[in-house]
């Protein structure tokens, strides 16, 4: 393709292909009502141009605004920010987001609102109004939102629930969060481990239940005993909270899977302080495998979950659906896997 020149738009394309700028906008969006000779006419111009199509450009086609925006809560996004606690789950989301709706001429935009009490109904309309995007992301907990739900679906937007399962409208998708918990637990379970704590994350999310009944569910496969579960609530104090009554027991647990990676940390900084060697007195599982992870001493065995593969589902989902209202609306679930590495080890 040529190089790119400036002040070169969508009317220098339609002018030199001899067609109208709604046939070049539709070209540009590959929609399927154009001549195969049109087609080849138009990219011939946008190559010797040197054109690259804008948003506005390919909305002239029709009433699509070929955007799709992912929802995150305001606060606890910048807090992680600004803590330096890693974006790995934001990161993810762009890879995944980002490529695949390049690949359909779409954008992915990552809106930041504040999701506490009734300041959604003042901010999500905002956002919405100024972005009129095609279809909206939602992760939890807000993908379980009714308040959020209803606002989407009564503009009539395409909507992808990551983590949710609760009835509502548009796409359910999950990381298979039950089968990771109960593949971990089993893991544990084959190095000889049988009292096995678990660490649960904020009630907020159904996910977080959903991998308390994959870690009994193995326990009881196993004839073991699902009697060590601490709650915290995804936060690194909570964490600590939580190991600090689970290694304070008379019989303390010989392997504890954490409910995230920020709740494992803690418990593998308590463990040191208390004199406890990784693995060898205490083998951690945790649960996301983000940098801190993978890069801690030992490095932890964990739950890898496959954000960048739902997110991508789920724009596909989302773009499906603006041709073709009869997707398949059951949900999608993208399996985790675990990546073994030196955090555990069998009961001597």
């Amino acid at each position: 393709m040529a190089r790119r020149r400036p002040g070169v738009t969508i009317k220098h394309v339609a002018a030199d292909a001899g067609v109208s700028l709604q046939t070049v906008s539709r070209v540009i969006n590959k929609e399927p009502s154009v001549r195969p000779q049109t087609i080849e006419r138009v990219q011939a111009s946008i190559d010797k141009l040197g054109y690259v199509p804008s948003i506005a450009a390919q909305r002239m086609g029709g009433s699509r605004s070929r955007l799709i925006m992912a929802l995150n809560d305001r606060d606890r996004t910048i807090s992680g920010w600004q803590s330096h606690e890693g974006t790995d789950w934001v990161d993810q989301m762009l890879l995944g987001g980002m490529l695949t709706c390049a690949e359909h001429g779409y954008r992915l935009i990552i809106e930041l609102v504040d999701t506490h009490g009734d300041h959604i109904r003042r901010e999500l309309p905002a956002a919405l109004a100024a972005l009129q995007p095609d279809g909206v992301i939602l992760t939890p907990p807000h993908s379980q939102d009714p308040v959020i739900l209803d606002l989407l679906a009564k503009q009539g937007i395409g909507i992808a629930r990551i983590g949710s399962l609760t009835p509502g409208p548009g796409f359910s998708l999950t990381m298979d969060d039950e089968n990771a918990a109960r593949l971990a637990t089993e893991h544990l379970l084959t190095r000889g481990h049988r009292r096995i704590g678990f660490i649960a994350g904020s009630d907020e999310y159904e996910l977080s239940a959903w991998r308390v009944t994959g870690w009994r569910g193995a326990m009881a496969t196993a004839g073991a005993r699902a009697d060590l579960l601490a709650q915290g609530d995804f936060s690194y104090a909570s964490g600590r909270r939580a190991a600090e009554t689970l290694l304070a027991m008379d019989d303390p647990p010989t392997a504890i899977i954490g409910g995230n990676d920020q709740m494992t940390i803690a418990t593998l900084d308590l463990a040191r302080e208390r004199g406890l060697s990784v693995p060898d007195d205490l083998s951690l599982i945790s649960f996301d495998d983000t940098p801190i992870i993978r890069f801690a001493h030992p490095s932890l065995t964990a739950v890898v979950q496959p954000v960048a593969a739902v997110t991508a589902r789920a724009v596909e989902l989302i773009i499906a659906d603006q041709g073709e209202p009869t997707v398949q609306r059951d949900p999608v679930s993208i399996p985790a896997t675990l990546a073994l590495r030196d955090s555990v080890t069998s009961v001597r």
